[in-house]
């Protein structure tokens, strides 16, 4: 599933594209068909993301909500669309450019107060100039699960997958399983930061790094990352392999079904 900031970088493309435009569009599978006639011949005014759920504004009070999932995907060009192709849910055009969603988890017009229920059910986001990290250390500093559980959590912190989640306690020194209720406000603090910090750096370079210089393969001479996600990690997807930094093996564990990874030495209980 993306992470949050690539959710970012799809708002940005996404008002590049047609922000300012009347749109046309329309929902070759039909499972969109009623929200595409509604949405069609209205003016996109702004785009934006909150974690991982995608809002386009449209005229009219109009929001549509998409939340990509597993496998939903968009593709987009300049001038007209090409011919539908497979399981198109939602095709938007405008004069100067189209756009294409396959395979969402959701894909729905939003009413301004469905709109503000949705902000709700959401902890803050990294990324959001609105982001409030003390109402999530509100929920983590009273609660027994581990610290990991509680950034997957959307409704404690919006856009922070498995890898952010994995990387930003490596670096922070904490192990994934230990109780949030033993993180201090300093150590949130200093968390919440390097999240912000990676997340950023992410949605500007549209790849996630996460290894500080020191312990990059250009300072170390050790090979670099290939992996099929991108950008240089300390213990994502690593199991066995010397961490970067002690050369002690990465383990991995599970948590509610989803893999772990961390440094035994370096994220010591």
């Amino acid at each position: 599933m993306p992470e949050g900031h690539s959710i970012h970088r799809l708002a940005a493309r996404h008002a590049e594209l047609f922000a300012g435009d009347k749109v046309h569009a329309d929902s070759p599978q039909g499972r969109f068909a009623e929200g595409a006639a509604r949405l069609t011949g209205t003016v996109l005014d702004g785009t934006e993301a909150y974690g991982k759920h995608l809002l386009h504004h449209y005229a009219g009070e109009l929001t549509l909500h998409v939340h990509l999932g597993l496998y939903g995907r968009f593709a987009d060009g300049p001038g007209e669309p090409p011919a539908p192709v497979g399981q198109l849910r939602l095709r938007l055009h405008s004069d100067r450019n189209w756009l294409e969603l396959r395979g969402p988890a959701a894909c729905e017009l939003l009413t301004p107060p469905e709109v503000a229920v949705l902000r709700g059910r959401l902890g803050p986001d990294p990324l959001r100039a609105d982001a409030e990290p003390d109402r999530a250390y509100a929920r983590i500093r009273r609660s027994p699960t581990p610290l990991a559980a509680l950034l997957l959590d959307q409704s404690v912190v919006a856009g922070t997958g498995l890898i952010f989640v994995t990387e930003a306690l490596f670096r922070a020194g904490l192990p994934p399983l230990l109780p949030g209720r033993e993180l201090t406000p300093a150590g949130w603090a200093e968390l919440w930061a390097d999240l912000v910090m990676l997340m950023t750096r992410a949605v500007g370079r549209g790849r996630i790094d996460t290894v500080r210089d020191a312990d990059l393969p250009e300072a170390t001479g050790r090979a670099p990352r290939v992996d099929r996600h991108g950008g240089e990690v300390y213990v994502y997807r690593r199991p066995g392999a010397p961490c970067h930094v002690c050369g002690t093996p990465v383990s991995r564990g599970t948590l509610a079904g989803r893999n772990l990874y961390w440094c035994p030495t370096c994220q010591a209980d």
